[in-house]
């Protein structure tokens, strides 16, 4: 599903009404149903005895509210409304649709001061219409007032298209902002509703379809989309009921060095949760016994090691490219440290890569001696840095505005033909082919030693088993990203730690399947 900006989103509205042949008051109309069938079919299980306040602005946000309200008072629902300012400052087609409120016997109230709006607002459904997603800067006056009641009441507030008060483009806000149950996003999500504080504020967040035909979509070449459950069970490989463990894939893994085995662990562990039959663990032999008692379901060998200091050894480079060879596919980095022969047998390693490969952490900051490594390798990369790992890797820092992270990100991910996870919140994954993949799950809790580890193990899983390298960094990005929200749903946030969310994979996975 495309994520689209203000800019985008008001283009596609344009080119439907002007060329599609299909008006704003039938976009709005369809906005207005489709909100009110989802309230009653999601937020109430009946209609009879429900009450709901809707407050509209004055422009086609509120246009939408009229017809959410119509078509819930229709359908039986005690409704009131509370609209800002005179009916003569409507567009044209809120006007309208303000008159068709009245017409169904529905009586708005205007609010021309804070005496007008409701001392008690009890209610059980409020919905916030009053402003859109053009809207920028902060509330004012009357309408500061209008939002600060809707939050403050004990009801279940449900925004139209975006919570009021917050930037469409870059989830930030500047003055009082509505704090949403959830969100009915219209056509297409905007990027606001996922990057924090915007995400946080906009609760859950569901797309209503109003007839924007997909043709227009596909003419603008929208570069950015929606990473979606749908999406990522559609890419789970099928489990043939009589397949072993070489069906399901192979994995080796070069990590783990001294006081860093914790890393091989929840690396491997992931791996296996994840799906993937065997996974074999190559780390350096003066750390391999406690690797082995850590990663119990895996296999691990023992590597030539620099001077017994638990690193791993240049020597080791022959040995080791036969192993991946053995392989599906394989990962690269967690744990392994930064000594200097370390680093040069990485060089080595990837330059002359023969299977698919997700290189991590210290594999990437070997990588950051040489780059220009990953120009001249020929099978498929996965690469996952933080903010930190990704500086030091491209000599540039990532831009922490939204809409230039992800041309950065897909600028890097073409340049060097990879498939860029950039970690953060949120997550974004580029790919040679100019498209970026905006993950929507994950949590502060995940801000946490081990996590970048529980992530390579589910990427590197999902390559051994055959999933195409932009389907695995998207489906384990995503998976990666609920078993967090899975766990922090029970025990909160704040205690979570790595090995949590590997704990948490068997009921993602159900989930999604």
């Amino acid at each position: 599903m495309k994520l689209v900006n203000t800019d985008q989103m008001r283009q596609i509205d344009r080119d439907t009404i002007d060329h599609q042949n299909i008006s704003g008051e039938v976009l709005m109309e369809n906005a207005g149903a489709g909100i009110a069938l989802r309230i009653l079919e999601t937020v109430t299980e009946q209609a009879s005895g429900i009450s709901a306040a809707i407050f509209c602005g004055k422009g086609n946000n509120g246009g939408d509210g009229y017809v959410i309200a119509r078509h819930l008072h229709n359908a039986g629902v005690e409704v009131s409304i509370y609209h800002l300012g005179s009916p003569k400052q409507l567009t044209e087609d809120a006007a309208l649709n303000f008159n068709r409120a009245i017409e169904a016997g529905l009586s708005p109230v205007e609010i021309k001061s804070s005496d007008d709006l409701p001392i008690d607002l009890d209610v059980d459904i409020v919905v916030d219409a009053i402003f859109g997603t053009g809207f920028t800067g902060a509330p004012r006056d009357l309408s500061t007032d209008m939002i600060d009641l809707i939050n403050s009441c004990d009801a279940e507030i449900i925004s139209v298209d975006i919570p009021s008060g917050l930037n469409a483009d870059n989830g930030q806000f500047e003055g009082a902002v509505i704090q949403a149950d959830c969100t009915f996003c219209l056509a297409l999500p905007k990027f606001g509703l996922f990057v924090s504080p915007g995400r946080e504020l906009s609760g859950f967040v569901d797309v209503v379809p109003i007839g924007i035909p997909s043709n227009v979509i596909d003419s603008l070449k929208l570069a950015t989309s929606l990473i979606t459950r749908e999406r990522v069970a559609d890419y789970l490989l099928f489990r043939p009921p009589d397949g072993h463990k070489g069906t399901f894939g192979k994995l080796f893994t070069l990590a783990g060095s001294t006081g860093m085995t914790g890393a091989v662990a929840m690396c491997a562990t992931s791996a296996l949760r994840s799906g993937c039959g065997m996974v074999k663990i190559g780390t350096p032999k003066s750390v391999q016994p406690v690797v082995a008692t850590l990663a119990i379901e895996s296999v691990s060998v023992q590597l030539p090691d620099v001077g017994s200091r638990g690193k791993l050894a240049l020597r080791g480079h022959g040995e080791i490219r036969k192993l991946i060879e053995q392989h599906d596919a394989c990962v690269i980095g967690p744990g392994i440290g930064q000594h200097h022969e370390t680093t040069e047998l990485i060089r080595r390693l990837v330059s002359n890569l023969e299977r698919p490969a997700v290189i991590d952490a210290d594999g990437l900051n070997a990588l950051s001696k040489d780059i220009d490594i990953l120009k001249s390798v020929d099978v498929p990369l996965v690469l996952t840095p933080h903010e930190g790992e990704f500086e030091r890797l491209f000599g540039k820092p990532i831009p922490s505005e939204i809409e230039e992270r992800i041309a950065t990100v897909i600028e890097i991910a073409r340049e060097y033909s990879i498939v860029l996870v950039m970690k953060g919140s949120p997550t974004l994954i580029g790919t040679p082919d100019g498209e970026c993949f905006f993950n929507p799950t994950g949590n502060q809790g995940m801000a946490t030693g081990g996590s970048g580890d529980v992530l390579s193990g589910i990427i590197g899983s999902f390559l051994a088993q055959g999933m195409e390298t932009t389907e695995a960094a998207i489906a384990g990005v995503f998976v990666h990203g609920m078993a967090g929200d899975f766990i922090a749903d029970i025990i909160g946030p704040r205690s979570l730690i790595a090995s949590d969310m590997i704990d948490a994979l068997p009921e993602v996975f159900s989930w999604l399947e």
